[in-house]
């Protein structure tokens, strides 16, 4: 059973496995939040299996017997939506940042289904059928329940185009997504690191009293934990953009950093190599297009 970890008033999160999904964790390896107000129980982000979105509704239901009105999505990633289809069981309605639209009819939505699939049978299944919000937030929102306020800001792109975090603004609690991992190594993946790392200066500014990650324990000191996630990402972004700028190739240049202060965290082996791999291919598109709008700028008008 997932433990309900109460961080305001109002405010819950279930915290996740560290590293990354397998089937020794069961998928289990992202958090959830949920809010508990009068009128009934908004749930930020759904986790990684169909199975882990039922025991979610079976931990908040340890905490109230309040209804379940709302889920709001962070981003689409497996391991924070694969649980929605439990939540359409109950005709809970699904909200989310409208970059994510066509999400799960892509290519890529296919591809990562099979893998999972693949990785995390039986607790994914290839029969599973992969379902989306019903509502699309473009921007900021906000609403009232239960006499409590939410603000939803739309921070992407930057981990994931959709990056959307939730703010409870009576409890001063902020659900970041993943935005923020704590106390393990980030997922770049296809993410932004540039944009990621002015993110976190504008996450900042919102001053939480309490910010719950999208992986790793809840932070009550927002500002040094977010150092992590920051100084990952600017270190990678650093070597390789080094690497890029001599020309040197990808393995090579892997091959001869030392990796050694990050190496003893979570997800290292699982993720690093793959997260170095992504920002050199980022930082090459970088310097390729400064170099073309440069030679634009530079070139003769027509006549």
């Amino acid at each position: 059973m997932l433990k309900p970890i109460r961080v305001g008033p109002h405010s819950w999160y279930v915290e996740g496995a560290p590293g990354v999904a397998s089937q020794v964790n069961w998928g289990y390896n992202s958090n959830a939040g949920f809010v508990v107000t009068d009128a009934g129980v908004v749930v930020i982000d759904t986790l990684g299996t169909p199975a882990l979105g039922a025991a979610l509704i079976a931990a908040i239901r340890t905490v109230t017997a309040k209804p379940i009105v709302r889920v709001i999505l962070t981003h689409f990633h497996a391991d924070h939506f694969y649980g929605l289809s439990a939540f359409k069981a109950l005709g809970v309605e699904a909200y989310a940042q409208v970059a994510g639209i066509h999400y799960t009819d892509s290519p890529e939505a296919r591809r990562r289904h099979a893998q999972r699939a693949r990785d995390l049978a039986p607790w994914v299944q290839a029969r599973d059928r992969l379902v989306s919000a019903d509502y699309w937030i473009d921007g900021h929102a906000g609403f009232t329940l239960g006499g409590l306020r939410f603000e939803l800001s739309h921070l992407g792109p930057a981990h994931s185009p959709e990056d959307l975090i939730v703010q409870v603004i009576d409890d001063q609690v902020l659900y970041s997504g993943d935005i923020l991992f704590a106390g393990r190594i980030p997922f770049v993946g296809e993410a932004d690191s540039r944009e990621w790392l002015a993110t976190t200066a504008r996450l900042l500014a919102f001053q939480p009293r309490v910010m719950v990650a999208g992986h790793g324990p809840a932070s009550r000191d927002p500002g040094r934990d977010l150092v992590l996630t920051r100084d990952y990402i600017a270190d990678l972004r650093a070597r390789m953009a080094r690497a890029v700028d001599t020309l040197t190739d990808f393995d090579s240049a892997y091959a001869a950093e030392d990796w050694s202060r990050w190496s003893r965290l979570p997800a290292f082996e699982d993720a690093h190599r793959a997260n170095a791999y992504n920002v050199y291919l980022q930082v090459e598109q970088e310097v390729l297009r400064s170099a073309a709008d440069r030679a634009l700028e530079s070139s003769d008008p027509p006549d």
